[in-house]
């Protein structure tokens, strides 16, 4: 059975692929029950789809073949630290564990961190750069009363 190393490998390989057809340096590798079920690139410099990380189009990959959006039982193996945004994903979705080779500190030389996100995160909404304005409406919660009326 491969090891948590041979995925990351595994992981590592589809990224040095995808720098050779023009991509950026992240594959990831999804498994489920000792079984690959995903393997993903980020595909960015095809579509210019900045939501296209490699860990997400995994998953979108994973949840199209089974028909669900639930990855409880996956682990998924990432050549690159998952950013926010994948990393929101994977909790999201319920993704068992999380292995990465490359951490943001070691892509910081290569403009390839996203540790800086990480930081405006941790900042109260109302102190990130982002502005972000909560400005609540009349209809707004009965919009979600009646969704939650229609999962019963």
């Amino acid at each position: 059975m491969p090891s948590h190393d041979d995925y990351l490998q595994q992981a590592l390989t589809l990224a040095e692929k995808n720098v050779e057809q023009g991509g950026r340096p992240f594959g990831a590798v999804i498994v489920r029950k000792g079984e690959v079920v995903a393997e993903a690139v980020n595909t960015l410099h095809l579509d210019d789809d900045p939501t296209g990380h490699a860990e997400l189009n995994g998953i979108r990959a994973v949840s199209a073949r089974s028909g669900s959006a639930a990855l409880r039982e996956c682990t998924v193996y990432a050549s690159g630290q998952p950013c926010p945004m994948c990393l929101s994903a994977m909790y999201l979705t319920g993704v068992r564990e999380v292995y990465f080779a490359n951490s943001n500190n070691d892509g910081e030389r290569f403009s390839l961190s996203t540790a800086a996100i990480y930081q405006q995160l941790q900042q109260p909404t109302e102190q990130q750069s982002l502005p972000v304005y909560h400005r609540p409406q009349a209809n707004g919660i009965a919009l979600y009363a009646r969704w939650a009326q229609k999962q019963s």
